[in-house]
Formats: structure tokens, C-alpha cells, sequence
């Protein structure tokens, strides 16, 4: 049984983002590949908000090591997207966000998912570091 879709009330931080034209596909309705930018761009807005990550300078940052994505409803350019936040897990050098896109004023979110981030040494990108301490404080804050 699939779980029901998931509210404003149940994440803890937003960003409003505009669609683009460019985002709907041939069916009319944004296509899946954009609620990952969106997803992609809500976490980045949340480090850069929270001063965690400088884009030149930041000695370590963020990967990617695993998203995901349920679909409850279309969305499609002309709309606004809300953008909800909140940390799942927090580890030594890891975090996984829950993410949810609203479309436009509704309450329900159109798109839920996840995103984890392995932080690691900038220059090796091999090396594991753990997770910085703006954004264990940041996350933790939004935990409470």
C-alpha cells in the first residue's frame, strides 16, 4: 500500500521556484527529469541559505550518492513550485534530505523524494570528511 502524499505541514523549510517553459514534455506536464533539478537546487539553496557551501572555495562538498522520486500529481509550466525540506538522517559524513514539490498553492505535495549527500574532501573526492558543522547545526535546528 502506497503511503498517502505528503503535506506543507510535514517538512520544515521551503524555497518557491518558477517552472520554465522548457520543463513540460510532449504530454504537457513537466517532465520527471526536471523534479530532480528541482530537488537538486532546493538542497543547493539550503547549503548556500545556511552558509555551508561556498561554490569556489567550500574544502569539501556534497555528492550524490543516492535520490529517488514518487509522482502523485502532474505538474506543468505555467507554475509555481514550492519546494519543502527536511533532513531524514543525519551521519558522520552523510545526510539524506526528504524533499516534497507543491504545485502552486496546494497543500498536497505533487512530488516526494529523497537525496543523500556523501561529503567528502573537495581536491580527492575519495576521501570521506565528516559531515560539516553549519549543516549538522542547520539540519538539527530544522530536527526540533
Amino acid at each position: 500500500m502506497r503511503a498517502p502524499p505528503g503535506r506543507r505541514a510535514d517538512y520544515r523549510w521551503f524555497r518557491t521556484m518558477a517552472t520554465r517553459w522548457m520543463d513540460n514534455d510532449i504530454y504537457g506536464h513537466m517532465n520527471n527529469v526536471q523534479h530532480y533539478s528541482l530537488f537538486d537546487t532546493l538542497v543547493a539553496r539550503f547549503l548556500l541559505d545556511h552558509g555551508v557551501l561556498d561554490l569556489a572555495r567550500s574544502p569539501y562538498v556534497g555528492l550524490v550518492v543516492e535520490t529517488g522520486c514518487r509522482y502523485h500529481a502532474p505538474m506543468a509550466f505555467p507554475d509555481e513550485v514550492t519546494g519543502g525540506l527536511r533532513p531524514r538522517r543525519l551521519g558522520g559524513s552523510s545526510i539524506t534530505y526528504e524533499l516534497a514539490l507543491f504545485r502552486n498553492d496546494e497543500d498536497q505535495a505533487a512530488a516526494e523524494g529523497h537525496f543523500t549527500h556523501v561529503y567528502v574532501d573537495r581536491a580527492q573526492q575519495s576521501r570521506t570528511v565528516p559531515l560539516p558543522e553549519a549543516l549538522r547545526r542547520a539540519a538539527e535546528a530544522l530536527l526540533t
